[in-house]
């Protein structure tokens, strides 16, 4: 799955890879592969290419060299058969060798005629230096040296006379040298050039690879932030339909974090189905133009099969290449809601104690604005039920509520203690009042009213007859420090509610103790009923010398048993109830536990005439509790014998589908009326017609088998029409879950038409 990543960070860091795939061109995703690659062949390559160049221009420099000393022999020997052709001409017009000959040579040019004697038969300058740099040399090229000048020479013979024409070297190489120069200044300046781009090549890396540090170090910042505030980043492209998630994002739903984008699909397997899937949102989004925040919730789906709530929240934004994309991050909202649930039950808790007490209860918050308070407080004041809601105003139910009261008294018995008050007051219509308010922890202040009009009618009886009977002044004090304890117990009333509250939870939780602690106690005396009860009808021990007391034996028997399996249907409740129900799982061939029970319910069928139809395959095996299996089997068998009329039909099917097997009960009973069907599969409900009431039963049957069915990891689903018949369907895993579901409100199909029952039935 996917991974983010911006253009300027590093794709080495595995948790970006995912989101540079959606940023960056193929071509630069390899370049950035081969980046270490080049960080290592790069100075080779500078090194290489520098060595190349200068032994090209060491080559090249040789080579013109060569040839410009090649070209100036070339000359120097052309120079000399101009000259030989010269004098060769001079010879034959005069017919002998003459003493002086005028030849001449081109400029930076030595040209000598040297005789048989070694003496010069031109004067061109220095030539008279040649005559010993040259020695007995007839032919040929050689370097010599003039005056201190390295020469080339070239030497040739014409009419017996030596011809030798000469050349400095520096002359001839004169145009070597600048071109040397050139050559000089080229690799230089190349070499200078890519030594600079190496080096600003390598400071990039250096800079690029201290970039990508930095950015790891933010990037696992941000992780850690993201997975200890239970969130995950979102980057989804609306238009290619892929999304990418951080590693937050995987470890919030318990899966490996993976570096594919995520398609579509992907995520709508992990939403769940009423919360819509992200095809409907992509479109929604779409018809819509940036920039666009949303605010969506979830329920996905965790790798455990847990079930969490998810908020997303994000911004709808242009990505690089201007397609559509929403941005965003999303929370765990699982802890949150849980709390609020929780806070939620407690505060109908408080309020069903509070409409409880007898006095006028109202509690205010440090910022004089209403927290709760009961009916008692709003008749009082005649305040409507929209004004008496939390958050409101002191001073809104002052103006709103009617103002009750005529005389107010403060209470100069009354106790004083910091932040308390207490004060009596008179009602419009004569009654009396003690109002109690003492301050909370918080800042806020508690009060409580509490009708003392009796008591006040007898003080004021007491105060009248004062004046004439002395002795009732005592009878009075007395009165009135009853009336002092009673307002401090009211006082201490809204102190002991916490205390009071607690008892009311352990009390929820004893009940099931005490159900499964007084079927056990009610199971050993109806043993010893039973027992005996078959001992006297069967007339163990002698005849009972009474017929009709036989049928009475048959009686308590018949009752015993009865209640026997009701207290056994309590105990298995509260086992159920207190969680103390341990699966015993093993491999239960499915087949043959209906065929066992089939043949022990068959008295009871054969006594109503009830025809049997059982239909499956044999080999249907599953890893089941068999003693909760057969439980199950059992009680949906027995409501179908019980509310099955004489002659009717009972079908028993088997299914497996996929990795579920599915169990088939079905009858031609009454039927259920539709209204009634979302009530069974509770503790002690029935369903109550004409027929059901001549029945009797505990109502706990369905309610067992919903849950054992739940602790296996199935569920129960019920199918019926009135005067047609009644399908239950139970699906149970073929193997053992690995967290079975807790027992919940049963899940129940409603009631279908007649003729989609009478379908079911038939197939």
């Amino acid at each position: 799955m996917a991974r983010a990543n911006a253009t300027h960070a590093s794709l080495r860091a595995p948790g970006i890879r995912g989101l540079a795939k959606t940023l960056v061109c193929p071509t630069y995703r390899r370049l950035i592969g081969l980046e270490p690659i080049l960080r290592k062949a790069v100075p080779v390559l500078i090194i290489a290419f520098l060595a190349v160049i200068a032994l090209a221009a060491f080559i090249q420099a040789r080579d013109s060299r060569q040839q410009a000393v090649q070209d100036a022999g070339r000359n120097l020997d052309l120079i000399v058969s101009a000259a030989a052709a010269q004098l060769s001409a001079i010879v034959a017009q005069s017919g002998r060798v003459p003493t002086r000959a005028a030849i001449t040579a081109p400029e930076h040019t030595l040209l000598a005629v040297i005789t048989p004697q070694g003496r010069l038969l031109n004067d061109n300058g220095d030539a008279a230096g040649l005559i010993g740099a040259i020695g007995d040399r007839l032919s040929g090229q050689l370097t010599i040296t003039v005056g201190g000048t390295a020469m080339l020479a070239s030497i040739g013979t014409s009419e017996s006379l030596r011809i030798v024409a000469a050349r400095p070297i520096d002359d001839i190489l004169e145009g070597w040298y600048a071109l040397s120069g050139r050559l000089l200044v080229f690799t230089t300046t190349t070499g200078g050039v890519l030594l600079i781009l190496g080096f600003a090549y390598y400071w990039q890396a250096s800079r690029a690879r201290r970039a990508d540090d930095i950015y790891n170090n933010v990037r696992n910042r941000l992780e850690t932030a993201l997975s200890r505030g239970r969130s995950g980043l979102w980057d989804w492209d609306l238009e290619a339909g892929r999304v990418f998630w951080s590693d937050s994002m995987f470890h919030l739903l318990g899966y490996e974090p993976q570096d594919d984008l995520l398609v579509h699909s992907d995520i709508d397997r992990l939403i769940h189905i009423d919360d819509g899937g992200l095809r409907t949102l992509s479109a929604e989004l779409l018809a819509k133009d940036p920039p666009l925040a949303i605010d969506r919730r979830f329920r996905m789906r965790c790798a455990n099969g847990e079930w969490i709530f998810v908020r997303v929240r994000g911004e709808l934004v242009y990505g690089p290449q201007g397609n559509k994309r929403l941005i965003g991050i999303v929370v765990d909202e699982t802890e949150e809601r849980r709390f609020a649930e929780h806070t939620k039950r407690a505060d109908l808790r408080l309020r069903d104690a509070v409409e409880t007490i007898s006095e006028a209860f109202v509690l205010w918050d440090a910022g004089n604005r209403l927290v709760i308070c009961n009916s008692k407080f709003q008749a009082l004041h005649n305040l409507p039920d929209g004004l008496v809601r939390p958050g409101t105003h002191y001073s809104a139910i002052v103006e709103a509520g009617s103002q009750p009261v005529v005389r107010t008294n403060m209470s100069p018995n009354a106790p004083i203690e910091r932040g308390a008050r207490t004060f009596e007051a008179q009602l419009q219509d004569g009654r009396w009042l003690t109002i109690n308010e003492r301050r909370t922890k918080d800042g806020g202040y508690v009060s409580v009213g509490t009708d003392i009009t009796s008591l006040k009618e007898q003080q004021t009886r007491l105060m009248d007859s004062e004046r004439s009977l002395i002795g009732m002044i005592a009878d009075l004090k007395r009165s009135r420090q009853v009336l002092e304890r009673q307002t401090q117990e009211l006082a201490e009333l809204a102190e002991k509610y916490a205390e009071e509250k607690i008892k009311a939870e352990s009390a929820n939780r004893a009940k099931s103790e005490f159900l499964a602690n007084m079927s056990h106690e009610l199971r050993t005396p109806l043993n010893a009923i039973i027992g005996f009860s078959e001992l006297m009808e069967n007339g163990t021990f002698g005849a009972l010398g009474q017929p009709r007391y036989v049928g009475y034996c048959k009686d308590i028997n018949d009752s015993g048993r009865y209640l026997l399996n009701f207290v056994d249907d309590i105990l298995e409740m509260s086992k159920i109830e207190a969680g103390e129900v341990t699966l015993q799982r093993e491999l239960v061939a499915v087949d043959r536990l209906l065929g066992d029970l089939l043949r022990s319910l068959r008295p009871e069928t054969d006594a109503k005439k009830l025809s049997l139809h059982p239909s499956w395959s044999n080999g249907v095996n599953l890893q089941a509790d068999r003693r909760a299996l057969r439980l199950i089997m059992n009680n949906l068998l027995s409501n179908a014998i019980k509310f099955t009329p004489e002659g009717g039909r009972i079908g028993v099917r088997i299914r497996r589908h996929g990795n579920q097997v599915a169990l088939y009960v079905e009858d031609s009973g009454i039927g259920i009326p539709a209204e009634a069907i979302g009530k069974l599969g509770r503790p002690f409900e029935q369903v109550q017609t004409q027929f059901t009431k001549t029945h009797k039963g505990s109502g706990l049957g369905l309610s067992i088998a919903k849950s054992l069915a739940e602790l296996h990891g199935g569920s129960i689903r019920i199918r019926s029409a009135v005067g047609v018949g009644t399908v239950v369907m139970v699906v149970l895993p073929v193997e053992a879950t690995r967290s079975p579901v807790q027992p919940t409100t049963p899940v129940l199909m409603r009631s279908a038409p007649r003729r989609a029952a009478s379908a079911a039935l038939l197939h």
